[in-house]
């Protein structure tokens, strides 16, 4: 039996997710270059997608579990362990010189606290929509976003202290 619900054209999504899935890869991938293949992998396998979605909390989880999944696929793969290091963040747009120095700390946190933490802060997410789009209890979510916030404090005001 068919699912109730809607789904967007492409375009359509890409106008209301295009810059949460850039964020999200971005902050994951630590490049620009590579953040732009996780954008495009994801928007083409919703294209392919025929799954109807209950709501629009329920479609913008299952985009943002995708997000995740390719950035997690990616680091698995051949290509990227033999790859040599490359770090430089391109293409994020700061509004202040201290809000870029607070995103550059937030990109050192372990992928599992800098997830949370973004899509908390910057994407705006409540805890349970981040439960939800990443399968794990609230409960761990809170406790990874407290973590998050001590290691960012730890990394932040030490850097701010070290250039004093």
């Amino acid at each position: 039996m068919k699912e109730k619900g809607f789904h967007r054209t492409p375009e359509e999504v890409v106008e209301i997710y295009g810059d949460t899935v850039y964020k999200i890869a971005l902050s994951q991938m630590k490049n620009k270059e590579d953040a732009e293949d996780i954008f495009q992998e994801v928007f083409l396998s919703y294209m392919n997608c025929k799954k109807n979605f209950l709501s629009k909390e329920h479609e913008k989880a299952y985009i943002i579990r995708m997000t995740v999944n390719y950035c997690k696929k990616h680091f698995r793969s051949a290509w990227f362990r033999h790859r040599a290091e490359f770090t430089e963040i391109t293409g994020m747009v700061s509004r202040n010189e201290e809000e870029e120095d607070l995103y550059e700390s937030v990109l050192e946190l372990p992928a599992k606290y800098k997830l949370v933490i973004h899509l908390f802060y910057y994407e705006e997410l409540s805890v349970s929509q981040i439960s939800q789009a990443l399968h794990i209890k609230e409960s761990t979510v809170k406790s990874q976003l407290m973590r998050g916030r001590n290691m960012l404090k730890q990394i932040y005001l030490g850097g701010a202290e070290g250039a004093k």
